[in-house]
């Protein structure tokens, strides 16, 4: 059984049972794992796997392919914060997606582990914002080895990976929508 710490970036449905896990480990990189029965009420997995979770993960590899059988998965940070704001949630699975286009499966990135787990760390205290947005494909950018001199990060991401996943252009939208809102509209911050 292996075993690292990781970051739940993707969740689909298996079978009515079962999800497909994909997580962004710090020893492993990016992986799939399936979680049987973990949609079951009473499932050793309930309540413990969700999207921008942190945890320690325990899985078996499997003998062929990609998909890995998860045995456990104990959540170390719920990142609650980020579940609550629409805005949020569309930039964490921004950084998320994006990773998932820069990475190769199965090979050890901590850099890059550590800077989606920043990443996400921030959005969850401190909101979404296009600033954070940036600053994240820029660290992404120079630890790529994309970094250019007065070149903004996007362009240069965009050509590397082939484009940007869509959600980019989502989370700028929703961002730039609450900024036009009047100032009485804000929630108060203190």
């Amino acid at each position: 059984m292996e075993r690292s710490d990781g970051i739940l970036v993707r969740l689909t449905k298996l079978t009515d049972t079962s999800f497909i896990v994909h997580w962004f480990t710090e020893d492993a990189g990016l992986i799939k794992t399936v979680a049987k029965g973990a949609r079951r009420p009473k499932s050793p997995f309930a309540g413990k796997l969700d999207l921008f979770f942190s945890s320690e993960v325990h899985w078996t590899r499997a003998r062929r392919g990609e998909l890995h059988t998860l045995r456990e998965a104990e959540p170390r940070h719920l990142r609650e914060g980020i579940r609550r704001d629409y805005k949020s949630a569309l930039l964490a699975g921004y950084f998320c997606r994006l990773l998932e286009t820069a990475v190769e499966r199965e090979h050890p990135e901590p850099a890059l582990h550590d800077l989606l787990r920043r990443g996400l760390d921030h959005v969850d205290t401190s909101g979404a914002s296009a600033k954070a947005l940036r600053h994240f494909e820029s660290e992404l950018a120079r630890l790529l080895g994309l970094g250019r001199e007065k070149r903004q990060a996007a362009p240069a991401l965009r050509e590397a990976l082939g484009g940007l996943p869509g959600l980019r252009d989502q989370a700028l939208e929703a961002l730039a929508d609450s900024s036009k809102k009047p100032f009485a509209d804000r929630p108060d911050k203190s």
